[in-house]
């Protein structure tokens, strides 16, 4: 199967007085057309700040080390402006995190969407109309929204608007980055279903950025783990879950609260910091398993089946 998008060893860094802050030290995945790709990980492990780089988007003092972006064989990062802008909406898609505040609060949200399709389509803005509210349709929205501001919206109806706006134009790819984030668990199982929906309904790709493991298991069909700037586990949905290689996707996935178990298991420690990531595996500080080896050697990415890779020395 032909790849839609490949990230080879992309290093996004921080400038800072203290020295770089190397938030995506060395990440490599490939997602497939048609999938639900998953990225996992605790707050601060840099989900999405590798998104936003690999995208262009990240500003200073922010910038990209090294690394390439291959979308549809075109490295994204060696674009220049004009071309990246013409990609972007119309083949590659983001629901950035707090897209619920995205929305212009002094125009309506036909106007937002019209003018989205206007900069990247030349189309009758009429048609441009109903595309809109054809849109909001598809995402479980009447036709009314299109005329109401964003402070008319509830929390789950503004992101069912911004996840329209991504899907207007058909992009290839859609990432979305905590999409569920500050919503009740009701509007977040119509927001994962939706999005599953719409990935069936336009042979979309999707990239799901979440640290909550259970909107992932609703979803995503293939899943990696990050930890500390870097890809710890990838694999299988069912895989990842029903039998965790690394050391701390165990423990992620241990920490699941569900019915009929008495506690949830929490992970001893805390994150690092990006300014002075641990030596060797920096999982290991908060290791149970932890060996001589492994404040010494950063572990290499194995692959250990088809499709299933994991970064730890337990597995040399």
């Amino acid at each position: 199967m032909s790849e839609l998008l490949r990230v080879e060893d992309l290093r996004v860094y921080y400038r800072s007085i203290w020295g770089d802050y190397k938030s995506v030290d060395g990440v490599s995945l490939a997602v497939n057309p048609g999938e639900v790709f998953g990225i996992a990980g605790e707050s601060g492990c840099g989900k999405s700040t590798l998104v936003e780089g690999f995208l262009g988007l990240v500003k200073p003092p922010g910038y990209v080390k090294s690394g390439s972006a291959l979308f549809n064989g075109s490295d994204i990062l060696k674009m220049d402006h004009e071309k990246l802008r013409r990609l972007r909406w119309k083949e590659l898609a983001y629901v950035p995190q707090g897209s619920m505040n995205a929305l212009n609060p002094v125009i309506r949200v036909q106007e937002q969407m019209v003018d989205a399709v206007l900069a990247h389509e030349r189309m009758p803005k009429g048609r441009a109309n109903s595309l809109a509210i054809d849109n909001l349709k598809q995402v479980g929205l009447p036709a009314e929204v299109a005329r109401m501001y964003m402070h008319e919206l509830s929390g789950g109806m503004k992101q069912r608007v911004i996840i329209a706006m991504a899907m207007i134009l058909r992009p290839k790819l859609v990432i979305a980055d905590e999409p569920v984030t500050a919503l009740d668990v009701v509007v977040q199982r119509s927001i994962l279903q939706l999005i599953a929906e719409l990935r069936d309904l336009h042979g979309a790709t999707v990239m799901f950025v979440a640290h909550d493991l259970a909107a992932h298991a609703e979803i995503v069909d293939k899943m990696t783990i990050m930890y500390a700037g870097k890809l710890s586990e990838m694999g299988s949905v069912h895989d990842v879950f029903n039998d965790p290689l690394h050391p701390y996707s165990r423990a992620l996935v241990a920490s699941i609260p569900t019915i009929g178990k008495k506690e949830a298991k929490g992970i001893p420690g805390l994150a690092p910091s990006p300014l002075n990531w641990p030596t060797g595996c920096r999982f290991h500080p908060r290791c149970p398993h932890v060996m001589p080896i492994c404040p010494k050697e950063d572990p290499e990415m194995k692959e250990m089946a088809p499709g299933r890779r994991v970064a730890c020395h337990l597995f040399g």
